[in-house]
């Protein structure tokens, strides 16, 4: 009977253990090196706002091309920015900051998630990279609350710059749901995520 108790007890185990990692492998999905983007979609709030103090940095046009052939040089150039920035500024809320929710803006030595990657975004962009190239994103982590990376678009995949993770990663590591993005074509214009199929809709999501 101690025998079979103890079976039983090492069945169970490992049945819970086999729960546990199947929970960890649901979290990051599976997925190609590419975001597949669908229909035109809301324009997050903050960004609106960030767009009627800079219009001209929301009326770029960009031609459908090939997706960029990233340098030595330029990953360098990505990995050194996405540290700098993250090392620079503290992270701090809208509200404490400013008073308010989802006010988007070039941060100095604070900021929230959506300023992180405006920086990364413009200091990306005085090395050379191209508006399509750079996208901001918006994502949903698994707690519930939204989130947003800076998408930069590659020939080998898109990868992710992100204030919660020191590394850039291809967007297939990371463990968010992935919801919508500025379109490659038009900086002021926003485009939805198709590759989690059981996303929540985005016009819920205010972040």
């Amino acid at each position: 009977m101690a025998v079979k108790s103890f079976i039983v007890g090492l069945c169970l185990a490992f049945a819970v253990a086999t729960n546990a990692f199947a929970d960890i492998e649901f979290l990051i999905p599976k997925r190609g090196p590419f975001m597949a983007t669908g229909a035109k979609t809301s324009q997050p709030i903050g960004h609106f706002k960030f767009c009627q103090s800079r219009p001209d940095e929301c009326a770029v046009a960009s031609p459908l091309k090939r997706r960029a052939q990233v340098t030595d040089a330029g990953w360098a150039a990505i990995r050194e920015i996405n540290t700098s920035v993250n090392d620079r500024i503290e992270p701090v809320t809208d509200d404490e900051l400013y008073g308010q929710d989802e006010f988007w803006a070039y941060p100095t030595n604070a900021g929230d998630c959506e300023d992180y990657v405006l920086l990364k975004r413009k200091e990306l962009l005085s090395r050379g990279f191209a508006e399509a190239d750079l996208l901001i994103t918006v994502v949903r982590r698994y707690d519930g609350t939204g989130h947003a990376v800076l998408t930069v678009s590659t020939s080998e995949g898109d990868f992710i710059l992100d204030n919660l993770e020191p590394t850039v990663k291809p967007w297939s590591q990371t463990p968010y749901h992935y919801l919508k993005r500025q379109s490659a074509t038009h900086t002021g214009r926003w485009v939805e995520i198709e590759n989690c199929p059981d996303d929540i809709p985005v016009s819920s999501i205010q972040k």
